[in-house]
């Protein structure tokens, strides 16, 4: 499974507020949620992203409280995957638990400039930057969370689980 889509960058220490700002969370509709993504770190971002684009960003992406909103928000707005130089651990967890692919790699997070043209393969941890003819190695995903994943998220891992062994 690989994905290519444009890169929207942002600095390190980007907290979940800043992914989807507390005042949005009366609802877990991921409509709404999706609305409100990313808006007090760029305004434009629910507006201007497309499907298939790519977050790019610093050290400790995801950090502050453990809503499951925040990856929700960025899944459901249509961004395909995450790119960072690191993750907080639980917002690493939540965002394959919904099945947000992420990668870490700083390299990338250093290279990479908004609006660079990516390719994406999270399976082989490789991240392509088609505009500036690079390649960058991410920390490779551990086959386990490859399945869920590739599943869609936790659940649809069980569901596929349980069909499978039932």
């Amino acid at each position: 499974m690989s994905m290519r889509g444009k890169a929207w960058t942002f600095k390190d220490d980007i907290d979940t507020d800043a992914i989807i700002p507390a005042r949005y969370l009366n609802t877990s509709d991921p409509e709404s949620l999706a609305r409100h993504c990313m808006e007090d770190a760029d305004p434009s971002f629910p507006e201007k992203v497309r499907p298939g684009d790519i977050i790019v960003a610093g050290k400790n992406f995801g950090c502050g409280s453990s809503r499951e909103h925040a990856p929700l928000a960025i899944k459901t707005c249509g961004v395909g995957a995450v790119v960072a130089a690191s993750f907080a651990r639980i917002f690493y967890r939540n965002a394959f638990n919904i099945g947000l692919a992420i990668l870490e790699s700083p390299e990338a997070a250093k290279r990479i400039r908004a609006g660079d043209e990516l390719e994406i393969a999270p399976g082989g941890g490789l991240i392509r930057n088609l505009t500036r003819g690079e390649e960058y190695a991410a920390t490779a995903i551990p086959p386990f969370m490859a399945e869920i994943l590739a599943a869609g998220g936790l659940i649809g891992y069980l569901q596929k689980k349980v069909k499978d062994d039932g």
